[in-house]
């Protein structure tokens, strides 16, 4: 099934991430606008001083601390030259550069129990800005108070570390519900996909047919119970009309049995063989329409045929009906048996009709063939159907030419039997010419 343009599931998922999105966007935009408002001030240390200062220390041969000068250490006096720190190791061990500041010696000396910090110098020009930071290193691992580094805007910093902290949670809240929220969605639409799945398989010829309302959102149930409704009131549409086209059929059978019983009786000649070929067609019709009542009980008369069996005796049954008409009918067949499985009445009435409506529209030499794989043809040597009529001639209530004799239903009752019996009937030229009415049945 083709999924539609403008799809249900789809709008779902997209306006709830979008929506998911947005709200999210709106929480960190007035968590940064309560940050401005907050006014931070004062400038922040960056805590490469730290690393930078545990880098450059090393354990003294004689026991305590030496330091080293590395590249990095250079640097950082070169862009710093008030640059300084104060070190201590798990040893207890400390180590001093630079100009300490006063204000960071008392607090040098308790570095063992102090581990971690950000002191932001609020005036000018930020000297008692400063960071304490543990580093591990190859030599060991220090506590540094270090300061005189590069400075930062401590809102500029809040923002930094805000956006590190948040940028995972924004791909957990947004990535985790992008693969989920399409499972979900799938899930509640699981009930709408079996509704569909049913819908698919009404089919006309079968009457009782309802949607599926359990696992059916709410919103969505009305319709379905509006369906189901609808096929309800079809349902009683088609048996009100399968009763009477039945009773009327049953009614029909015993004037017209009357009727051919005193046509019989009459003196032969052009009149009583032309009625006798209306009667004929009337009961014929009446039989084909109890036909379709019959095949619809879901085959329930089904059994074995023997087509070439059954073709035999409706060649020898029409064979004087034909010879009245001026017509010449004969039986061909390829094999001595083929057998397949439907109604019996049916299937030869199916035939019957075939024969009579050559009789009546075609006349000349009127062949019935039976093949092997369920294939019965009727032949004649009338002027055959256009190529762009052949489909519609099946069609109820459609005749060839507008003065044509009959309801034009024959062959609309010929293709619904074989429907039925689920074979398929078609139209081909003749090699010989004229029309060539091919049936193919299952023989499965």
């Amino acid at each position: 099934m083709s999924r539609p343009a403008n799809s249900l599931k789809k709008r779902l998922i997209w306006q709830i991430l979008v929506f998911q999105v947005v709200l999210l966007s709106a929480v960190i935009a007035g968590f940064m606008a309560l940050l401005i408002r907050a006014d931070l001030g004062g400038k922040i240390l960056d805590a490469d001083a730290a690393s930078v200062a545990a880098g450059a220390i090393r354990s003294a041969p004689g026991g305590g601390l030496a330091l080293v000068e590395t590249p990095e250490l250079k640097a950082m006096r070169s862009t710093s030259p008030d640059f300084w720190f104060v070190a201590r190791d798990e040893h207890g061990d400390m180590i001093r550069s630079g100009p300490v500041p006063d204000a960071y010696r008392s607090i040098s000396e308790h570095l063992d129990r102090v581990t971690y910090g950000d002191i932001r110098d609020a005036a000018e020009p930020y000297t008692l800005s400063a960071v304490i930071r543990t580093v591990t290193t190859e030599s060991g691992t220090y506590t540094v108070l270090s300061g005189a580094g590069r400075l930062w805007s401590a809102l500029f910093a809040v923002f930094f570390l805000m956006n590190l902290l948040l940028l995972p949670i924004v791909l957990i809240v947004v990535l985790i519900p992008a693969f989920a929220i399409p499972i979900i969605v799938r899930r509640a639409f699981s009930g709408l996909a079996e509704m569909v799945d049913q819908a698919q398989k009404i089919d006309v010829d079968r009457r009782g047919a309802r949607l599926p309302d359990h696992r059916i959102p709410g919103e969505v149930r009305p319709l379905v119970e509006a369906f189901n409704g609808a096929l309800q009131r079809l349902d009683e549409g088609y048996e009100r009309r399968q009763r009477f086209i039945l009773d009327a059929a049953h009614e029909l059978r015993t004037p017209v049995a009357i009727l051919q019983t005193r046509l019989e009786g009459m003196d032969a000649g052009p009149l009583r063989n032309r009625l006798l070929i209306d009667s004929n067609r009337i009961a014929g019709l009446a039989e084909q329409l109890l036909d379709l009542e019959r095949i619809d009980r879901d085959g329930a008369d089904f059994g074995q045929i023997d087509l070439v069996s059954l073709c035999r005796d409706v060649t020898a049954d029409l064979a004087p009906l034909a010879l009245s008409a001026g017509c010449e009918l004969s039986f061909a067949t390829g094999t001595e048996r083929v057998v397949v499985r439907g109604d019996t009445g049916a299937i030869e009435r199916a035939v019957t009709n075939l024969v009579r409506n050559a009789i009546e529209h075609a006349g000349g030499l009127i062949t019935i063939r039976v093949e092997r794989g369920g294939v019965i043809e009727v032949t004649d040597e009338g002027p055959g159907i256009p190529e762009r009529e052949r489909e519609r001639i099946f069609e109820p209530f459609h005749r060839l030419q507008p003065r044509d004799h009959g309801a034009g239903l024959g062959l609309h009752l010929v293709s619904e039997i074989i429907g039925r019996h689920k074979g398929h009937i078609s139209v081909v030229d003749d090699p010989s010419g004229g029309a060539c009415f091919r049936i193919s049945l299952p023989t499965g």
